[in-house]
């Protein structure tokens, strides 16, 4: 063999380092943390208890129970009434009305005048009477308080 032919052995190049990654491993992490943020906020959406949503469901319950009382379901409808609208409305324009301007609150949130004119006009004083009204239709009282709990949700 020939000595004087400089050869040398055979140099692999360096190890690939992990770091940094390739762009396509951030793209993926980004979308990985925007999938967990969403999920969380959907999971909070749709698990949040609404003043509106607990009183849905008891207005349901009121309904369900088919009391004989009516002045034991008036007098919760009241409640119920007024505990959804001072949590849905500023407490200070709210919690302080009666009577009339109590009614006129409500009847801003549905069509016409039911709770000025109508059967909803029970409502006012509710917790002060000693007997139902003769000619309450609680049903039709029940239903109008469906119809203003739809209209608090926006």
């Amino acid at each position: 063999m020939n000595e004087q032919l400089p050869l040398q052995d055979i140099h692999l190049p360096e190890a690939i380092s992990g770091w940094p990654p390739a762009i396509g491993w951030w793209i993926l992490l980004l979308v990985a943390l925007l999938a967990c943020v969403a999920a969380y906020w959907l999971y909070k959406k749709l698990t949040r208890k609404t003043p509106v949503k607990s009183a849905r469901a008891l207005l349901l319950n009121i309904k369900q129970a088919g009391n004989t009382d009516e002045l034991d379901t008036l007098k919760q409808l009241s409640a119920l009434v007024r505990r959804v609208s001072i949590s849905v409305n500023p407490r200070a324009d709210v919690a302080s009305l009666t009577g009339k301007q109590w009614l006129n609150h409500l009847d801003q949130s549905v069509e016409g005048t039911p709770f000025s004119n109508g059967v909803g006009q029970y409502l006012s004083d509710a917790q002060y009477r000693k007997n139902a009204p003769e000619d309450l239709d609680i049903d039709q009282l029940i239903e109008l308080c469906e119809r203003w709990l739809k209209r608090q949700q926006a």
